[in-house]
């Protein structure tokens, strides 16, 4: 089982030394990949009669692959993961391109995760449109695959028109692993008939099973191996104790997840120094 971090975005601050220093650290320490949560814009709930989103103008994201692209120049080995990346809501060429090159800088540390959202403010923001956004994605994954495995493309589908044009360079990966965030029922099947792999918010309890189980159904009905997918596990720090943290870490093994990520979000933490500490007892505890 592969084991990273998450990047805390939203309490990591906007020094890019605190950025770098924490990367680094998570490389040092051994960790396998840095997994960074994606938002455009943020909702400012004063201007709204009611809202009660996870996140708002308040909160802080460092844009997705920027992000990368800096870390590209920072590190040596640790994967890069967006977990996940609101793919409907941008333009799927430009998505196509910037991976790309980000695969291109890293040598070909990205792995892309992708999901449709719930955040319909920042659809308006960008000039997408929110209610199709789940069957947009599919096509757009599709595209994606084509632009990143063929110098020239021609496609014409539901939502997209590419008449003999291609992105120059093409990624190391060819093609960059796409993953599946969600949960809905109509999600999973998408996961398992168009996934890499999944990055789901359930625990490895009960609940979890019965979710990974639905998956493993809908592969099985299309004749898919069960080992061309992977799980990403998640265990967030700010809940339990060494020992909890530690029974997560079997518990998500016996699963069958194939990679981890560790939160350190949401514990109260300042600056890098404490963000690296924490993830340095999680290590510990491995």
């Amino acid at each position: 089982m592969q084991v990273g971090v998450v990047f805390p975005q939203t309490e990591i601050g906007a020094d890019p030394g605190a950025v770098r220093e924490f990367a680094q650290a998570a490389e040092g320490l051994g960790y396998k990949h840095i997994l960074a949560f994606d938002h455009v814009l943020g909702a400012d709930p004063s201007a709204r009669e009611e809202w009660n989103k996870p996140y708002s103008s308040d909160d802080m994201f460092h844009e997705l692959f920027v992000l990368f692209g800096y870390l590209a120049g920072c590190t040596e080995a640790i994967e890069m993961v967006s977990g996940i990346l609101i793919l409907p809501q941008r333009q799927t060429a430009l998505v196509a391109k910037q991976a790309a090159a980000v695969d291109v800088l890293t040598e070909g540390r990205l792995r892309l995760g992708i999901g449709i959202g719930w955040n319909d403010v920042e659809y308006e923001a960008l000039g997408e449109k929110f209610t199709n956004r789940g069957k947009r994605s599919e096509e757009q994954i599709e595209l994606l695959r084509e632009l990143w495995t063929k110098p020239i493309v021609d496609y014409h589908g539901d939502y997209h028109d590419i008449t003999s044009a291609g992105i120059n360079p093409l990624p190391i990966q060819r093609p960059i692993p796409i993953w599946l965030g969600g949960g809905a029922d109509r999600v999973i099947n998408r996961i398992a008939r168009l996934g890499d792999g999944w990055i789901p918010q359930f625990q490895p309890d009960d609940n979890g099973r019965v979710q990974l189980d639905k998956l493993w159904s809908s592969m099985d009905e299309i004749g898919r191996d069960r080992k061309e997918i992977g799980i990403e596990g998640r265990i967030a720090l700010n809940q339990g104790s060494i020992e909890d943290w530690s029974k997560l870490v079997t518990d998500w093994d016996e699963m069958g997840a194939s990679h981890l990520s560790v939160n350190t979000m949401k514990m109260g933490l300042s600056g890098p120094d404490a963000h690296i500490k924490a993830i340095e007892e999680f290590r510990d505890c491995l």
